[in-house]
């Protein structure tokens, strides 16, 4: 009779235990975070860190922890081999680089959004004024505003709506 004492099943072991020529026991530590399916994984893993060290970093870990640290295991692997020297260090300057030039690119659009309303406001203040000088110099002689009753608004003549902030 076959023993049954594998993880998946006896004929495939995990791909830890395939690459490390061993046997895939039936609580193996590696197993459920390297599947016979992604060699990759483990033989980048394996490579950075070792077979000896992963298995007594997930030892070491609560259960809900494990896979957590075989993913960043592997993403630390990964950059590590890419960059020999600086690994992960080399993405986190440059990310924190990236940071810092689009907080700047922040800063500056936000500054210009304020130019523009600041213009914005400028210009709807010199059209009323102008608006005020035209109507007090063109009354007619009945006392009749050009652009209708006494109370026309730049609303009502859609001479503000030229005006309006694109954004909005």
């Amino acid at each position: 009779m076959e023993n049954n004492n594998h993880y998946s099943s006896p004929h495939h072991p995990c791909a830890a235990c395939k690459i490390l020529r061993r046997r895939c026991v039936e609580k193996c530590v590696l197993a459920p975070y390297f599947p016979p399916t992604d060699p990759l994984k483990f033989t980048i893993a394996h490579r950075v860190f070792g077979a000896s060290n992963i298995i007594k970093i997930l030892k070491e870990l609560p259960d809900d922890q494990r896979a957590d640290a075989v993913n960043s295991m592997v993403y630390e692997a990964n950059a590590r081999i890419r960059d020999p020297v600086y690994g992960c260090a080399a993405i986190i300057c440059q990310l924190q680089k990236q940071i810092s030039e689009l907080q700047a690119d922040l800063v500056k659009a936000q500054v210009e959004i304020l130019n523009v309303q600041g213009q914005n406001t400028n210009l709807v203040a010199l059209i009323c004024t102008q608006n005020r000088k035209n109507n007090s110099t063109t009354e007619s002689p009945d006392h009749q505003r050009p652009y209708g009753n006494s109370t026309t608004s730049l609303e009502d003549n859609n001479v503000y709506a030229a005006w309006k902030p694109v954004w909005t």
